[in-house]
């Protein structure tokens, strides 16, 4: 599947536009982490847990705007966007989204 941020292919031709497709994914925060996360906070270090948490969280957002490309019959995502939102105490959404299309 190719996937880009742009609104096509320079090389390729979009024969058909097939339309929206999206992923999320939704992770909490986990007690113990976030006490450890607190203090480090505090000397000003990375978050290294959350740095992790958000990153697999991307992924599993982006494996499912891919599922859903393919679903729709798409062999390309052009326009590639991500969002991020808090959602509940302590829970963070990641939303892939773009817009699927056929290539020539």
């Amino acid at each position: 599947m190719l996937i880009t941020t742009a609104h096509d292919f320079p090389d390729r031709e979009i024969q058909k536009t097939i339309g929206l497709v999206r992923g999320s994914s939704i992770r909490t925060r986990h007690i113990f982490t976030d006490i450890t996360e607190w203090f480090r906070n505090l000397v000003g270090a990375e978050l290294h847990h959350y740095t992790k948490m958000l990153a697999e969280c991307r992924e599993q957002a982006l494996d499912r705007l891919i599922e859903d490309a393919r679903r729709k019959g798409a062999d390309a995502i052009i326009g590639l966007e991500f969002e991020t939102s808090s959602i509940a105490g302590g829970a963070a959404e990641i939303l892939a989204y773009g817009t699927a299309v056929k290539l020539g």
